[in-house]
């Protein structure tokens, strides 16, 4: 199964404050560019192409935060998966969208496989790191953000061994955002 990261971050590398706000995705860079085209940045035809999500925990919470109406829901009926070892039970109004897994994610990799999927949007920082340790990602799209945070939670976690990022494409945006893509070869 294909596993792919397409995620924000700022200059610096942070995918949120230390208070888990965001709203600097929305007030960076030049706001009154029109992208045309390019509006998305390239998410829609992204998420077209994955058959399910897994997220952590707190992009769970995050996304729960949002309190989105069923016609804002952004990912129509992709399945979605949360992982979680402490959380127990689905936020309510994410019930009918998210299911929670605890264990093994190589097996749930395996799980998903054998159900028919081919293609996960992985997001999450500890969950993508936990996923680049387990040697699962193929690919990483960072979409970089002009700020410089300063602190916050990191993209990236301890990551015990190197991995090689390879066959780059960059996009420049006329907003000065800036989206690197990548194939992950484990070393």
């Amino acid at each position: 199964m294909k596993c792919s990261v397409f995620i924000a971050t700022s200059v610096d590398g942070y995918i949120a404050t230390i208070e888990d706000g965001v709203e600097w995705l929305e007030t960076s860079g030049k706001l009154d560019v029109d992208l045309g085209h390019q509006s998305d940045m390239g998410f829609n035809n992204f998420i077209s192409s994955v058959d399910c999500i897994i997220m952590g925990r707190g992009c769970m919470e995050k996304l729960a935060s949002f309190n989105l109406k069923p016609d804002q829901w952004p990912y129509g009926k992709i399945r979605i998966i949360a992982l979680s070892n402490s959380v127990k039970e689905v936020p309510d109004c994410l019930k009918d969208n998210v299911e929670l897994y605890s264990g093994d994610i190589s097996n749930l990799i395996i799980d998903l496989e054998r159900s028919g999927l081919k293609h996960a949007y992985v997001d999450g920082g500890a969950t993508i790191t936990s996923f680049l340790k387990a040697k699962l990602i193929n690919n990483i799209t960072i979409t970089q953000v002009p700020i410089l945070l300063g602190s916050g939670k990191s993209l990236f976690g301890n990551i015990p061994h190197h991995i090689k990022l390879s066959n780059a494409q960059a996009t420049v945006f006329a907003n000065d955002f800036i989206q690197i893509k990548y194939e992950v070869s484990y070393l």
